[in-house]
């Protein structure tokens, strides 16, 4: 139990550092009333441009943290939806909206996610402009941007000035974690996400209180509700308030939420202003992680697979799924793995495997069927055959069933790794043709890269955010 007087002692202290942290990260008043003309004046633009060009625009709002002033001081883009008629065709939906975005933009760059959507400036800010349907109802959204006028109501409602004060306190903790953003590549708390569970919660230490004490996989239930019944594999489960069946936290990954509810405890009993600075710090060098591989006496495959031109949404997903296929089979391999993980370069996709050992035993054990069933007969013949590789056997196990050893063909990694990759399930754009040759290289033959020094980051100098850099050897 947490000693009262040490508890009143860290929450004097978190007082002090989180309203020192807050003046540091909350946009100046100016910045406030400029963001909030350019907001008013973003949509008169693009209601002018839409009138101009007889666009079937219903509706132009600025929404997210730029619409409820719940951006940091550092960070902020401009989020314009662009909402047209639910019966208009999709393509005319992406000409309409991408030509009205470039009608009002500066310096405008056509950007992909479920569909495309505009990134530009205006009047000195990041806008992008987004198309999506005028619903009615956010149950039944025709695009993935359709329920945001309805969440941008549901918390311009309910949000006060102390509230958006916490919300940018837990955005700028979440950001230290390194697990803020909700994109594929991040896997962590969306804008959205963070300002429900302040919302739910009623401040950033109300929201570490609570996490403090979850088991995975968390179930946040609004009082007198049921959370949706989501599939169990989900990290944490919260009910859109204004789609209860879609669960709003569906890409934080397991791994992140692990992360916060470790820092949440540490930051309670320990509050400093540490914990809302991101560190900086260099990644692991190809000559480091060789010099770590030595110390530890093991070995690092590297398999390399063309990158596909796809958003990194799509991608993202498809490169974790590729990298657990690979590591798995490995380890059907009969190969010792201590880890993997998983790079992306401008254009190649990067994983990493590291094993106890580069070369698997020369012996290989042959299950067979237990004694007495019919297939035993053909089991015996093919072993016992003059040009049969056995090395031992047949012979009975304690278990009652045969076995065989024999001697195995390919023993190293990166061989057995070129012949098993062809008929791998790595993703649908990343699976190789089963006429292509897989590269995979020792780490020791890889040319250094950014994506390589992420990878091995991930794989060698794994380490809670929170702690300081350490260099082991071994």
């Amino acid at each position: 139990m947490t000693d009262p007087a040490s508890g009143r002692a860290a929450a004097s202290e978190a007082d002090r550092v989180e309203a020192a942290v807050s003046l540091r990260i909350s946009p100046t008043p100016e910045t406030l009333e400029r963001v909030a003309r350019v907001r008013t004046e973003l949509v008169d633009r693009i209601r002018a441009a839409a009138t101009e060009r007889q666009s079937p625009l219903v509706r132009a709002l600025v929404a997210g943290s730029a619409a409820r002033a719940t951006f940091l001081s550092d960070r902020l883009d401009v989020d314009l939806f662009l909402l047209f008629p639910p019966d208009l065709p999709r393509d005319r939906l992406r000409e309409e909206g991408l030509a009205l975005g470039r009608a009002v933009l500066s310096d405008p760059e056509t950007r992909y996610a479920e569909h495309p959507y505009l990134r530009g400036r205006f009047a000195g800010f990041a806008v992008d402009a987004v198309p999506g349907y005028a619903v009615t109802d956010p149950a039944r959204p025709l695009s993935p941007v359709d329920r945001t006028p309805f969440h941008q109501e549901y918390l311009a409602a309910r949000e006060t000035p102390e509230l958006v004060a916490q919300v940018r306190l837990t955005k700028q903790f979440l950001r230290t974690l390194g697990v803020y953003g909700s994109e594929a590549r991040t896997e962590g708390f969306s804008g959205y996400l963070v300002e429900l569970v302040v919302l739910r919660f009623g401040s950033l230490r109300g929201v570490l209180t609570a996490a403090r004490g979850w088991r995975i996989p968390v179930r946040v239930a609004e009082p007198g509700r049921d959370p949706p019944r989501l599939p169990p594999e989900v990290a944490l489960i919260l009910a859109d308030p204004v789609d209860p069946n879609r669960n709003v936290a569906s890409a934080l990954s397991r791994k992140n939420l692990a992360t916060v509810i470790l820092a949440a405890g540490e930051y309670l009993d320990r509050p400093s202003e540490a914990w809302f600075r991101p560190r900086e710090r260099s990644l692991l060098s190809r000559a480091d992680a060789l010099e770590r591989l030595h110390a530890r006496r093991t070995h690092v495959a590297v398999v390399v697979l063309p990158r596909p031109d796809l958003v990194d949404d799509t991608l993202y997903p498809q490169v974790r799924k590729a990298e657990r296929a690979i590591a798995e089979e490995v380890g059907r391999s009969d190969f010792a793995v201590l880890g993997s993980s998983c790079a992306v370069d401008a254009d190649r996709v990067l994983v990493l495997v590291e094993v106890a050992h580069p070369h698997r035993p020369a012996v290989r054990l042959q299950d067979g069927p237990p004694a007495g069933l019919d297939r035993v007969g053909h089991y015996l013949e093919k072993w016992t055959a003059p040009d049969a590789p056995v090395l031992q056997g047949p012979y009975v196990r304690a278990d009652g069933s045969l076995a065989v050893e024999t001697r195995r063909g390919e023993r190293d990694l990166e061989a057995v790794l070129r012949a098993v990759l062809p008929r791998l399930s790595l993703g649908r754009d990343l699976t190789l043709p089963p006429s292509a040759t897989a590269q995979v290289h020792p780490l020791s033959a890889m040319p250094e890269s950014a994506g390589l020094s992420r990878g091995l980051d991930e794989l060698l100098a794994k380490q809670l955010p929170w702690l300081p850099r350490t260099e082991r050897s071994a």
